[in-house]
C-alpha cells in the first residue's frame, strides 16, 4: 500500500527557508515507457467555505511528472515543465488557476505526483530557482516563516500520487493546519476523508495554543504551525520530547519491545544509548525532540526493515505509547496522546475530524490513522474546501 512516506518522498517542504520540490521518487523515462499509458482524472473543486467567493481562491497543481520533470499543471490540464523564464517582473511564477465565478470547478489531474494548494484571498508566491545540478527547480511557500511573502495568505494543501497503480491522496497538517478540506474518491470504492467537524477549524486554532508549551503555534487567525517547524523558529522547546524519550529508554533497558511490521516481527532492547533490534534493522541512536517531531534525524525511515520500525518508534513517541504498549504499533486510539509529553497538536487534529483521521505528523499513516485515501481504478476525485 502506498503511503504519504512513499509516494511523496522528497515532496515535503520540510526546509525552513527555501523549500523545493526533488523527484527522488518518480520512475526514470526508461521505467516509464514500460508502463501502460494513466489517463487522466477529473477533479472537481467545491468550495463550501461559507466565507470566501469562489473569486477570491486560487488553485495551484505543482509537483513532478512521470518523467522526473519538475512542473505545474495549467487549467486546460496539461502538465507544463517549470522554466526560468516563468518567473515574471517581480520574481515570481504565477501558476494560479482561478475557481468558475460560480458553482464548482471541473479540471483534469494528469498523472503526476504533487500537490494541490488553495489560497484564499490572495496569491501565492513561487519562484523557479537553479537546482544543484543547474536545472529548473521550483521554490515552494512555506507559510509557517513569518518572512515568507506567503505567510499572511490562509492556503493549505491536498497531496497526491496519480501513476498506473491508481489514485493515492490525502489531506495533510504535517506542516500546518490552515484551510479545512475534505476528499471524497470515487473508483472501485467509496471514500471520504479529511473533513472537520462543525467549527472546528476555530476550536483547533484555540486547542491548539491552549496547551503548554503550544501557545506559540498559533499565527493569529492564519493558522497554527507544526511543532517541529515551531522549534526551527525558535517557539518551541527544542527538550521538549526529552524526558518522555528518557522514560521509553529506561523501560527498554530491562524489557523487550516487539515491532510488527506486516512482513516481519523484530525485537528490540536498550544497550548502553541505543535502541538494538534484531535481524537487519539495527539500532536507533536516541532521537531529539527534532527527530521526533520531523520523524526523521535517528528515526529515519529508508528501506525494509529498518525504515518501518522506524515509523512505528516515530509514532509511538509522538503519540506517547511506547512507555506502555511493548507491542507495537500500537492500534488502539484511546491510548493514543494520553502521557503529558505528547505530540498535542496533532491530538488536536485528530480530536477535530469527523473520521478521527488526520496527517498530523509524518508517521501518522502508522496503523491507518491518516487522512489518507487510495483506489486502484479511479473514476473521479473531488475536493472540498470546507466551512470555514
Amino acid at each position: 500500500m502506498f503511503t504519504r512516506r512513499s509516494f511523496l518522498t522528497g515532496l515535503s517542504t520540510t526546509a525552513l527557508a527555501i523549500p523545493t520540490l526533488a523527484a527522488t521518487s518518480v520512475a526514470s523515462p526508461g521505467a516509464r515507457e514500460a508502463r501502460p499509458a494513466v489517463p487522466a482524472l477529473p477533479l472537481t473543486v467545491v468550495n463550501d467555505t461559507g466565507e470566501f467567493a469562489n473569486t477570491s481562491i486560487t488553485l495551484y497543481i505543482v509537483g513532478v511528472d512521470p518523467g522526473g520533470r519538475q512542473c505545474h499543471v495549467t487549467a486546460d490540464g496539461r502538465a507544463v515543465p517549470v522554466s526560468f523564464s516563468d518567473n515574471g517582473s517581480d520574481g515570481y511564477a504565477h501558476y494560479g488557476i482561478p475557481l468558475n465565478s460560480n458553482g464548482n470547478t471541473t479540471l483534469s489531474l494528469p498523472p503526476m505526483s504533487g500537490r494541490i494548494y488553495f489560497a484564499l484571498g490572495d496569491e501565492l508566491k513561487f519562484r523557479v530557482v537553479e537546482s544543484g545540478t543547474g536545472e529548473p527547480a521550483l521554490q515552494y511557500p512555506a507559510g509557517w516563516v513569518p518572512s515568507d511573502p506567503s505567510n499572511t495568505v490562509p492556503h493549505d494543501t491536498f497531496e497526491f500520487t496519480l501513476n498506473e497503480r491508481g489514485m493515492h491522496c490525502n489531506t495533510t497538517m504535517v506542516d500546518m493546519f490552515s484551510v479545512p478540506s475534505s476528499i471524497h474518491l470515487l473508483g472501485a470504492g467509496n471514500r471520504t476523508t479529511g473533513r472537520i467537524e462543525p467549527g472546528g477549524r476555530q476550536r483547533i486554532l484555540s486547542q491548539v495554543a491552549a496547551h503548554p508549551g503550544f501557545e506559540n503555534l498559533r499565527q493569529g487567525d492564519y493558522r497554527v504551525i507544526a511543532p517541529g517547524h515551531a522549534l526551527d523558529l525558535g517557539k518551541f522547546s527544542p527538550t521538549y520530547f526529552d524526558p518522555y524519550i528518557d522514560r521509553v529508554w529506561e523501560k527498554y533497558r530491562s524489557t523487550n519491545m516487539t515491532v510488527d511490521i506486516g512482513t516481519g516481527v523484530y525485537t528490540g532492547r536498550v544497550s548502553g544509548d541505543e535502541f538494538v533490534f534484531d535481524g537487519e534493522v539495527g539500532s536507533f541512536p536516541r532521537p531529539t525532540t527534532r527527530d521526533v517531531l520531523f520523524c526523521d534525524g535517528a528515526l529515519h525511515a529508508g528501506a525494509a526493515p529498518r525504515g518501518p520500525v522506524a515509523a512505528i518508534l516515530g509514532a509511538g513517541l509522538n503519540r506517547s505509547t511506547l512507555h506502555t504498549v511493548t507491542n507495537q504499533p500500537s492500534t488502539d486510539p484511546a491510548r493514543f496522546y494520553r502521557a503529558e509529553i505528547s505530540n498535542h497538536y496533532a491530538r488536536v487534529m485528530h480530536a477535530n475530524t469527523v473520521d478521527g483521521r488526520a496527517y498530523g505528523f509524518a508517521f501518522d499513516d502508522v496503523a491507518g490513522f491518516a487522512s489518507y485515501v487510495e483506489d486502484g481504478a479511479p473514476t473521479s476525485v473531488t475536493l472540498t474546501l470546507t466551512p470555514w
